[in-house]
C-alpha cells in the first residue's frame, strides 16, 4: 500500500499501532434477531492474541466436531482484542456450556440458540478503537480528521496480500502457468490479485481526479448491494449520490467487458496478463465502492504522544485504509 496515492496528501505524523493487543480493538456488528431456539449455538466471543481459525478449532474440539462445522461471520486480526460471533451445531438435547473454554485469550460473552448457522459476511460491519503511540505530529492528525470523515479511498489492506505480499508473488506464478492444486489457497491468491488491480485503478483515479469529481458516465453501485448499473450523469443521479442511495465504484475485474469504463480499461492495460488470468479462472466482473466513509468517528488524546481513534466501517473494508490518510502508521506487532 505504500505506493498507492493519498487523497489528502501524505501525512506528516508517524505513529505506532498494535503495540499491545489492547491497542487494536474490534467489535463485530451483527444485526440478526436470534430465534432463541434451534440446532445451532451462536457465541459472541472476545479473543485476545489468537486468530479466528484457532478459536473455531477450540470450539470444534469442545463440541467434538470437525472444524469445518464451526462457522463465523468474519475473520478478525490475531494481534488485537476482537469481539466476534461464531456458530456451532449442537443438538437441542445435548446442552453444552462453552464458557468452560474461558481463558486469558478466549472469553465467551454470550451463548444463544438459533435455527441456522452463521454465514460468512452475515455481519453488518465492525467498530474499531485504535490506540496510536509514539505520535510525532498529533496536530497534523487532528487537522485531517474532518476531511477523513468525508471519506477515504476504499483500498484493500495489506493483510489481503499476505506477509510481505506473498499472495501477489503466488499470483504471478499462477498466471505464468504454475499450478495451485489447493482450491482454497488458489481462491485466496486470485482474490489478492483482483484486490491489487482494484487498488491500482483507485490509486490512479485519486491521483488524476480525486473522489469528489464524477465523470460524464459512471458505473454506480447500489448501496448495500452488489448490483451495479452504468449511466450518464444527470441531476437525479447526483441527488441519489448525495443521499448515499448509490455509490461511485471501481472494478473488481474478471470475465467479460460489462462493468468497465473506457478510462478503467486504459488504466488496466498494463495489467493485461493478470486481467486475462482472472477471467480464465472464472472470476466475474464486479464492482466495489470507490470511497470508504467511516462512521461515528471520535478521537481523544490519552497522553502527549498517544491518541485513540474510534470509528465504524462496513464489512469487507479495512481500518488501515482510514489510518493511512491520518498517519504514517507502523504495525508494532511485526517488530
Amino acid at each position: 500500500m505504500k505506493t498507492l496515492n493519498y487523497l489528502y496528501g501524505k501525512p506528516l505524523s508517524d505513529g505506532d499501532f498494535k503495540s499491545q493487543p489492547e491497542d487494536f480493538r474490534v467489535e463485530e456488528i451483527l444485526d440478526i434477531p436470534f430465534t432463541g431456539e434451534g440446532e445451532h449455538v451462536c457465541l459472541q466471543i472476545v479473543k485476545k492474541g489468537e486468530n479466528t481459525a484457532y478459536v473455531a478449532k477450540k470450539l470444534a474440539e469442545f463440541a467434538q466436531l470437525p472444524p469445518r462445522e464451526v462457522s463465523y461471520a468474519g475473520i478478525k486480526d490475531r494481534h488485537g482484542v476482537c469481539t466476534q460471533w461464531f456458530s456451532v451445531p449442537v443438538p437441542i438435547k445435548k446442552p453444552l456450556d462453552f464458557s468452560a473454554l474461558n481463558s486469558d485469550s478466549i472469553f465467551i460473552v454470550k451463548q444463544v440458540r438459533h435455527n441456522r448457522k452463521l454465514k460468512t459476511g452475515c455481519h453488518k460491519g465492525n467498530r474499531f478503537a485504535i490506540t496510536l503511540r509514539n505520535v510525532t505530529e498529533p496536530l497534523d492528525i487532528l487537522s485531517r480528521i474532518n476531511a477523513v470523515r468525508q471519506g477515504v479511498p476504499n483500498y484493500f489492506g495489506e493483510q489481503r496480500f499476505g506477509h510481505d505480499g506473498h499472495n501477489l508473488d503466488m499470483a504471478q506464478r499462477l498466471f505464468d502457468g504454475e499450478k495451485i492444486r489447493d482450491k482454497k489457497l488458489r481462491g485466496l491468491v486470485l482474490s489478492a490479485a483482483r484486490s491489487h488491480l482494484f487498488n491500482q485503478v483507485v490509486s490512479r483515479r485519486v491521483a488524476e481526479h480525486g473522489l469528489a469529481t464524477t465523470w460524464h458516465r459512471e458505473i454506480f453501485l447500489l448501496n448495500g448491494s452488489n448490483a451495479f448499473f452504468e449511466s450518464d450523469i444527470d441531476c437525479e443521479l447526483i441527488e441519489r449520490l448525495l443521499g448515499n442511495d448509490i455509490l461511485l465504484s471501481a472494478p473488481l475485474v474478471g470475465k467479460g467487458e460489462k462493468g468497465l469504463l473506457p478510462q478503467e480499461r486504459e488504466w488496466l492495460s498494463s495489467f493485461s496478463q493478470w486481467h486475462n488470468g482472472l477471467a480464465e479462472f472464472g472470476m466475474k466482473n464486479e464492482r466495489r465502492a470507490l470511497r470508504l466513509m467511516p462512521q461515528e468517528f471520535k478521537v481523544s488524546m490519552t497522553e502527549q504522544s498517544s491518541m485513540v481513534l474510534e470509528f465504524s466501517l462496513p464489512k469487507g473494508t479495512f481500518a488501515t485504509a482510514v489510518l493511512r490518510e491520518l498517519v504514517n502508521h507502523r504495525d508494532a506487532s511485526k517488530k
